[in-house]
Formats: structure tokens, sequence, C-alpha cells
């Protein structure tokens, strides 16, 4: 074969990785739409045990054919506070099993003619992407095409790739001593870094066929690259953690230590569990006496069922040992140093890769929890300031304020650009109205922390000017401030909980009363002034203080209104 052919099938190889990664792409994130928010519900419900949770993971895997989808979910799971962390090892341990599914499917790309399947699926799923209620089914559909056409390419590409016509490939592969520990270390690493840069194992599951099956390389170096893949794949969740907080970060590492303890044990006993594995397929790992068609056939096979074995294996050692590799996890991060919780930093939202938006979503809406949280804290400090007397204490709560007023412009600005760039992903309408009305509850919180630094201004001018409330404005303060607390509680409750468990009502009353203290209390101020009994000065700064927490308690309800999804709210 000339240079040119070489080149053109070297091209011919890469683009069709191209095409599988993004058919599996296509796919997987189909499949997360289908199945929407019940992923979801089924990770942090089935978890109550090492094996419940194992045999989730596995489930979730299988059904999105994404392992690296199902870790960076529970890595999320794990920074929201929704499982913990010996319960996420054991879903990892899981999605391990579920992974090797797409190597059986890969290996069915070899053994049988796709071809006949793959056009007619393009056709249907072109027809059902646009018709709107089936676009989901379609995608799935035209990403399951793209991924077995690749597969066609790809067996096509090996059948050029063959003995007689690469004598020097295959002399260069035969220069590797398959009996040596050192080349099966050389073969583990390369797998690692491949799947590490390219992000997919599945891509490095799908050369390492081709290679195999085309009998360029041997089976031993074939099933090296594998091993290193499950070391590489780890990259995924782990980069994903890198912003997230220290629980999370151990679970990521704690998928690496899994799949290292795994390959180190597997190395110990590496011949005799190849052998072993090719003996259950019928397969001879020297390759003797057998054809090119054999091979083709044989070793895709041997590579899925040496996958399997290896993580089901892997599992059923390991699972038993959760409490001590969270131990070591625990010992190898430390938790970082308590973060001043007045900088400004996002706890929920991390540049994890490869979230789906519904994932995305729940981390706006745990992050938008605690935006609202830190305003309730915010306006606590503003019930502080009302009776503090000393002039120091009194300035470094101002401080503190005015600190947190800047925190909620910055927080507002982070979600909603975050929730820009869900929105730019293709979405169900479902999760459209969903980010609507999470940029409508960030918009009305950050004017909660607005209305809080407004009432402190209002008090530091009264302080600034010398002056003091009488105690009667000063008990009617605390219990407009009471009623404005209640508020923040319920739209906290609210925010926390689940629809169909929680009602607004509440809301809507305790604003009412707001409103009806509100009127009460601009009615006797007039009064009180013209009898004397307090300045101007201070009756335009206590109405001042009444008219902030009106507007708080309406955008309360503006916060309540979008989460609930109601209109009720009358001004």
């Amino acid at each position: 074969m000339t240079t040119s052919d070489y080149l053109a099938i070297f091209f011919k190889i890469i683009g069709s990785l191209a095409l599988l990664i993004y058919g599996m792409k296509v796919m997987s994130e189909a499949l997360q739409k289908m199945a929407g928010s019940q992923l979801r519900h089924i990770l942090s419900a089935m978890t109550t045990n090492r094996f419940t949770g194992m045999l989730t993971g596995t489930f979730i895997t299988c059904a999105v054919q994404s392992s690296s989808a199902t870790t960076v979910m529970t890595v999320s799971f794990v920074n929201a506070g929704l499982l913990t962390l010996a319960q996420a090892i054991s879903v990892i341990m899981g999605a391990n099993i579920g992974t090797t599914l797409t190597a059986w499917i890969m290996s069915l790309g070899y053994t049988v003619d796709l071809t006949s399947f793959v056009f007619p699926s393009f056709l249907v799923g072109i027809i059902l992407i646009y018709s709107r209620k089936m676009r989901y089914i379609g995608d799935f559909l035209f990403g399951i095409s793209f991924m077995f056409f690749s597969l066609v390419l790809l067996n096509t590409s090996g059948k050029e790739l063959q003995l007689e016509s690469n004598p020097q490939i295959i002399e260069f592969f035969k220069s590797f001593d398959v009996d040596s520990y050192l080349t099966i270390l050389s073969f583990l690493f390369i797998g690692s870094i491949i799947t590490c840069l390219v992000q997919s194992s599945a891509a490095v599951m799908a050369i390492t066929i081709l290679l195999c099956s085309s009998g360029v390389l041997p089976i031993y170096l074939g099933i090296a690259l594998v091993m290193g893949e499950n070391i590489g794949t780890t990259a995924t969740a782990n980069l994903a953690a890198l912003g997230a907080n220290t629980q999370a970060r151990r679970t990521a590492l704690a998928h690496l230590v899994f799949n290292l303890i795994g390959v180190i044990w597997v190395l110990c006993v590496f011949y005799p569990f190849v052998n072993a594995v090719c003996g259950l397929v019928h397969y001879d790992p020297t390759g003797h006496n057998l054809t090119q068609e054999q091979l083709a056939v044989k070793l895709p096979i041997v590579l899925a069922a040496f996958h399997s074995s290896f993580n089901i294996m892997n599992t059923a050692v390991l699972i038993w040992f959760i409490p001590q590799i969270e131990r070591l996890v625990c010992m190898l991060i430390k938790p970082r140093h308590s973060d001043d919780e007045e900088d400004f930093r996002l706890q929920f939202i991390q540049a994890g890769i490869m979230k789906t938006p519904e994932l995305s979503v729940l981390e706006a809406h745990k992050e938008i929890r605690s935006f609202a949280g830190r305003m309730q804290r915010m306006f606590g400090m503003v019930r502080d300031l009302l009776v503090e007397k000393d002039e120091n204490t009194f300035t470094r709560i101002f401080d503190r304020i005015e600190k947190y007023e800047g925190i909620s412009d910055s927080m507002e600005i982070e979600i909603a650009n975050y929730l820009d760039q869900v929105g730019t992903a293709h979405l169900s309408d479902d999760t459209k109205m969903k980010i609507r009305s999470m940029l409508r509850e960030i918009t009305e919180i950050e004017s909660i922390g607005d209305s809080c630094y407004n009432i402190a201004r209002a008090l530091k001018r009264k302080r600034t000017g010398k002056e003091e409330f009488p105690e009667k404005l000063y008990e009617q303060l605390h219990q407009m401030f009471e009623l404005t607390d209640d508020a923040l509680t319920q739209m906290n409750v609210i925010l926390s909980g689940r629809k169909a468990n929680l009602d607004a009502g509440l809301s809507f009353n305790i604003e009412n009363e707001i409103n009806s203290y509100r009127n009460q209390l601009k009615t006797t101020n007039i009064t009180d002034i013209n009898a004397h009994l307090y300045t101007y000065a201070i009756g335009t700064i206590y109405m001042d203080i009444i008219q902030e927490c009106e507007k708080l308690g309406d955008y309360v309800v503006n916060v309540v209104e979008a989460r609930m999804g109601v209109r009720q709210h009358n001004g």
C-alpha cells in the first residue's frame, strides 16, 4: 500500500471515530431527555444501601449509554447534598458495569451487517425529529444510526488493514513482547492518556476493536488498552468536580481509586485472567488457526467479554470495601479551610462537562435556594442593626450588609449567565419554562437584597442625624420585621420543597398582612407627626423602612409565584 492509501485509511478511521462520538452523544442526550427528571428521582431514591445503589448506577448507565454522564450526575448530586459519599461510590460501581453494554453493542457492529438497518433508521429518525411529540425518539434513532454507521465504516477500514497488505504495521506491533509486563503497562498507560484526551471511552474501545479484529494488534495489548480506558474515563468526573465541594471531589477521586485498585489486582493475575476470559468465548489467545474473517468475529466478543468480566468482578470484590474506600478518599482530600461565607462563591453550579439540561437546572435550583437563604440572613443582620447601640458594632454590621448586597448582585449575574448557557441547548418545553421561572426568581431575590440594603441605609441615616425612634415606633418596626421574616421563611420553605406538597396561600396571606399593617402605620404616622410626637424627619425615615418591608414582601410573593407557577398577586 502506498503512503496516500495509508493516509486515506487514517482519515477514514478518524472521521468514523468522530461520527461514533457524535452518535453516542446524540443518543445519550436523547435518552436523558426522554427520561427527564425520572433519572434524578431514581438516583436519589434507589440508593438505600450499597447494592441498590450499584444496581441503580448500572440501570441508569445502561439507559443513557454513558458512564461519564452517570458519574458527573453523581458528583453533582453529592455536591448538592442529595447523595452521601458512600451512596455515590456504590452508584459509580454500578456505572462501571453498565458501561460494558457499549462494548457489546460495538461488537455487534463487527459481527452483524448493519447497513440494512442504518439507512432506514436515518429516514425514520429525521421524520420523527420534525414531529413535535416524537422528536426525542427521532434524536435517539439518529444518534444510534450514526453510531452503527460509524461502526460499519470502521469495519470497512479494518478490512483494508489486513495482515497480508500491511506487513510493516504487523512487524511494528510484533516488536513488542506480549509476555512482558513492561509492554502491558506501556499500552495501559497509552489507553489511559488517549481516553483522557478524547474524553470518550467508547472511541478508545472502538479503535481497540478495530486494531484487534484486523489482526494488527495482539489480544493481550488490546486488553491492556481497555484497562487503560477504565482509568482514563475517570478524568471526566474529576474535571467536573474541580470547582465542587469537598465531598464531590472525594466522589470523583473514589471513581479513580476504584478503577485503579481493579487494574492493579487484574495486573497481578493478568495472563491467567485473560486466558480464562478467552476460554469462556472459545478463543485461542495466540490467534493460531484462525482466518481473518474468524478474527474479525471473535476478537470484538473477547474484548467485550473481558470488559464485562473485569468490571463485574471488580465490583463484586470492592463493593464490600466501600467504607474503606470512603475513608481512603477522605484521608487523601482534606476539607478546604472554611470559606468565608461573606466572600462571593457559587456552591452548587460548577463548570462541569457532559451535563444534561435536567442536571443543570437542578444545580441552578440548588444555587437559587442558597441565594434565597443568604438574603434571609442579610435581613437578620438588618434586624440586628435596628437595635444595635454600639457605634463600632453598628458600623461592622452595616459593612457586612453592604458586602452582602454586592454578593447578591454578583450571584444574580452568575446564575443568570449559567441559565443562559443552559438555554442554548436543545431543551424540552418543560425545561424552558423552568429556566424562565428561575430567571424571574433570581431577579426578585436580588431585589430582596436591595430592599435590605435600603433599610440599612435608612437606619444609618437615622444614626447619622443623631435622632432616635420613640419606643412605640420600635415596637411597630419589630412587628413589621417579624412579618417580613415570616414571609422570607415561607419563601425558603417553598424553594426547598416540591410543588405537589406545598401551598402558596400562606405566602399570600402574610403579604396581605404586611400590606394591611403598612396602610395602618401610614395613617398612624401622619397623625403622630401632626400631634408632634416625633419629628417629620424621623417619620420619613420610619415610613421609608416600612415601605421597603412592604416592597420586600412583594418580591417574596413574586419568587413564590415563579416557583409555584401561579398568578395570584394583586400588588
